[in-house]
C-alpha cells in the first residue's frame, strides 16, 4: 500500500472539473465527477495528450488532443476497448484532496 500526500484542496476542483497536478515528479490528473474525486495518470495512451486538460462529463474526461474518452473511476477507454488508463487511489480529508502513490 503506497503513501497518501495532498495535493490540492476541494476549492481548487469544483465539481465537474478537471486539473494536473505533479506528484512525487508523475503528472497526475484530478477529477471532480459531481462531487467524487478521482484520479489518474495524466497522459492518454493513445498519442500522450494531457487528460487533465480535457473536457470532464458525466464522470468521463475527453482527451483534448484527439477526442479519445475514458471513465475516471476506472480508467476503461469507451473509444477504445483496447487501451486504459492507469488509475490512483483518492480520497478527501476535510477539505484535502489525497492521492495514493
Amino acid at each position: 500500500m503506497g503513501e497518501y500526500v495532498k495535493v490540492a484542496t476541494l476549492s481548487d476542483l469544483p465539481p465537474g472539473t478537471a486539473r494536473t497536478v505533479e506528484v512525487r515528479g508523475a503528472s497526475i490528473a484530478l477529477y471532480n465527477a459531481d462531487g467524487v474525486v478521482c484520479a489518474t495518470a495524466n497522459t492518454c495512451p493513445h498519442r500522450g495528450g494531457p487528460l487533465g486538460e480535457g473536457e470532464l462529463a458525466a464522470g468521463v474526461i475527453t482527451c483534448p488532443w484527439h477526442g479519445f474518452q475514458y471513465e475516471v473511476r476506472t480508467g476503461k477507454c469507451l473509444t477504445n476497448a483496447a487501451l486504459s488508463v492507469g488509475c490512483h487511489r483518492a480520497r478527501v480529508d476535510g477539505q484535502d484532496i489525497l492521492v495514493e502513490v
